[in-house]
């Protein structure tokens, strides 16, 4: 059965939308505002909200958000009785899937359901697709899924350490959805998206007045995660300064809001992602020893795709699959297949999902070839030195076999007179070029974080985006 949330403070005009939902079968849920409407939305997500934008407090476009943070594929119709514009142009931008202005017209808003419903079947589809990028029978990979099975059962917090690119966000995901959390909310925060300044409001949200411009009480990710599960996504990048209320919140499940001095609960789990080695951060002192022993109940780790053999070819196949036109027939040649198992994938499947998107985007005929695939930087990436440029500079792992291979790469280097400086330099000038200036793009290709990318265009004084963009 379908179920819808209708939120509007006049109480003729929710009775009114609730009976017209009723007749159609559908499960109703209904609140006088903002507040009321979000605790009913955590208690079990709805797949429709229909919101009155003018009310007391809070309005629709604060309901409209909240619970798309709480659930990004939940569809909002918002209604008003001043209907302008300005305020349909900004109810579309923030994500509204239709605007109605009251009186409402039953049979517009009917027609705006069915619609829902049609792309709420496309987006159930395409999550099913997302979740087929977690295949493959490489032991390794299959000894780390059965992990997080085991660990969704548990309900302990969890922390995953792998390179970029390898599935993180998918296996934290998975753990989710097996999880008894199942039915309430995924929230994620990437922690190296936001400036420190503002990753403290963004994890616990701030009091009306905390700052200027905070003219309203905003919740943060904890309390949007209530009784669901917590994604800290590159853990690894948390602010020293920040680390402490972090802790506490993850040991008491409780924090206050910036400029609040009202102590919060919250019951959920933490998942915790990082492409870096937290125990040897710990040892460089760049990280809490008691922060890490906190996040790290149930550790797993994931095999990096050159690890995995022939999963390669089936998540080739997929991602032909995902891309492919719908209205031709492509197939990958056997060339183009040992072509891709040869190479080393410093961005994993991040990078192999982008190789097909552009091998497919360029496909002339029914069948891609090798043909282009040093114009796409495969050469550098193939070799010893160019391979692991920027990860090598990112990602110390301290591992002996590594630091040897590093220093015969050295040797070899300095014998042709070339810096390690000017291979990482060159290989992000390609990067940067390939990708049109895209630095999330660039970072993704490369495997490393988005910040070590701005550190490293700076580093090198290379030109701004725009000199990248194609013709």
């Amino acid at each position: 059965m379908n179920r819808v949330l209708v939120v509007d403070d006049e109480a003729g005009m929710r009775a009114a939308l609730e009976a017209h939902f009723l007749r159609r079968d559908w499960s109703v849920d209904t609140a006088s505002n903002a507040r009321e409407a979000l605790e009913k939305f955590r208690r079990g997500l709805h797949p429709l909200v229909v919101t009155d934008i003018r009310m007391p407090g809070a309005d629709g476009f604060a309901v409209m958000r909240e619970a798309r943070a709480l659930a990004p594929h939940t569809a909002v119709v918002l209604l008003t009785a001043f209907g302008n514009v300005p305020d349909a142009v900004a109810a579309m931008k923030d994500g509204a899937c239709d605007y109605l202005v009251k009186p409402v017209s039953f049979e517009h808003l009917e027609q705006a359901a069915e619609r829902i419903l049609a792309q709420a079947g496309s987006e159930a589809e395409a999550t099913a697709k997302t979740r087929e990028g977690l295949a493959g029978h490489a032991p390794s990979w299959l000894r780390a899924l059965e992990r997080a099975r085991q660990a969704a059962a548990s309900g302990a917090d969890v922390l995953i350490e792998a390179e970029s690119g390898t599935g993180k966000e998918l296996v934290a995901r998975l753990i989710h959805r097996l999880s008894p959390r199942r039915d309430h909310p995924f929230v994620a925060v990437n922690c190296a998206a936001f400036p420190e300044t503002l990753l403290e409001s963004e994890l616990f949200g701030y009091a009306r007045g905390a700052f200027t411009g905070a003219i309203a009480a905003k919740p943060g990710r904890f309390e949007l995660a209530h009784r669901g599960t917590l994604l800290l996504d590159e853990v690894g990048e948390m602010p020293m300064s920040l680390q402490p209320k972090l802790l506490r919140a993850l040991q008491e499940r409780e924090f206050e809001r910036l400029g609040d001095t009202r102590t919060v609960h919250v019951d959920l789990r933490v998942i915790s992602t990082t492409n870096r080695a937290l125990a040897e951060m710990v040892r460089e002192g760049k990280f809490r020893a008691d922060l890490f022993y906190r996040l790290n109940v149930i550790p797993l780790s994931l095999p990096p795709l050159r690890e995995r053999g022939a999963d390669i070819r089936e998540l080739a196949e997929y991602f032909l699959r995902q891309y492919g036109p719908h209205n031709k027939s492509l197939r990958l040649s056997e060339e183009f297949l040992e072509r891709l198992e040869r190479h080393r994938w410093p961005g994993n499947v991040r990078e192999l999902s982008n190789c097909l998107r552009r091998a497919v985007a360029l496909a002339a005929g029914t069948e891609i070839g090798c043909e282009g695939l040093e114009d796409w930087g495969w050469e550098e990436a193939e070799s010893s030195g160019g391979r692991h440029a920027v990860n090598a500079v990112d990602d110390d792992r301290g591992n002996a076999q590594n630091e040897n291979e590093n220093e015969n790469q050295k040797d070899d280097r300095l014998r042709a007179g070339i810096s390690l400086e000017a291979m990482e330099r060159r290989l992000l000038e390609m990067t940067l070029v390939a990708t049109g200036g895209n630095r999330s793009r660039a970072a993704g290709l490369l495997g490393v974080s988005l910040r070590t990318v701005r550190n490293k265009i700076r580093s090198y004084g290379l030109p701004s985006w725009s000199s990248y963009v194609h013709d």
